[in-house]
């Protein structure tokens, strides 16, 4: 599967979130995207890959259900780690997890205060340790769908060049744009 702009989710319906309480005067035209990209030890079948595959879905539902949640990136049948080509690279073993969310707390606390961080902390046992950051965010207009491309393509920058408003990590957001 390639995912590109016409890459509809089960939760599109929700883009139209926009109520914020951040005291940002440009809060409520944003949202957070965040996009990370990491390749497995082995294929998602293997037996070594059970207790993540086997969660996949629980977290999903847990972050579908978590209070900010927006959007998540979905094939066809509701998955979000089925094998997606990134810059004409067909490399199965790379898994790609894109979401957004209303604000960066919201992000955080489900990346950090839930069940999710138990995953989180034992990643390497299913994922290769990156020589390279694997994750950004940026601010997207409210209502706007994030594509893959667009998403590797803010990946290199922040590796080429660093964090900008462009892509930042999580732990030191930019600015929302003017």
């Amino acid at each position: 599967m390639v995912a590109d702009s016409s890459f509809p989710s089960r939760q599109a319906g929700k883009l139209n979130l926009s109520d914020d309480n951040d005291p940002s005067a440009n809060a409520s035209q944003y949202n957070v995207a965040q996009y990370n990209i990491g390749r497995v030890h082995k294929p998602l079948e293997h037996p070594d890959m059970a207790e993540f595959t086997n969660n996949l879905e629980a977290i999903n539902q847990l972050a579908e259900a978590s209070p900010g949640f927006v959007w998540r990136l979905t094939d066809e049948e509701g998955n979000s780690s089925s094998f997606v080509i990134v810059d004409d690279n067909a490399d199965p073993l790379s898994l790609v997890n894109m979401s957004v969310w209303d604000s960066v707390d919201a992000l955080r606390h489900f990346i950090f205060k839930t069940s999710h961080v138990e995953f989180l902390r034992r990643r390497t046992t299913w994922f290769e340790l990156a020589e390279q950051p694997t994750s950004i965010c940026w601010w997207i207009p409210i209502n706007t769908v994030p594509t893959v491309a667009d998403a590797q393509r803010r990946l290199t920058s922040f590796i080429n060049d660093g964090p900008s408003d462009k892509s930042w990590a999580l732990a030191k957001p930019f600015s929302y744009p003017e």
